[in-house]
């Protein structure tokens, strides 16, 4: 019996940063868009394959200048 007076003020204790949490998630617009993010992945991104460098297996890789 004595256990639930560890137990309650703990759980009240989880339970009020869990609703906190939550508010300032809420707050900081983490639920405002919701399918974006799911499919952005799906997506094409031109940007990246254009940061890629295009060069053939064979090629000599330029290696970058010292300072001296």
């Amino acid at each position: 019996m004595n256990i639930l007076l560890i137990l309650i003020p703990v759980t009240l204790l989880v339970v009020l940063i869990a609703v906190a949490l939550f508010f300032w998630a809420v707050n900081h617009q983490q639920f405002d868009d919701l399918d974006s993010p799911a499919i952005l992945p799906l997506l094409d991104n031109p940007v990246a394959d254009e940061a890629v460098p295009e060069t053939a297996p064979g090629d000599p890789v330029e290696e970058p200048q010292r300072l001296p």
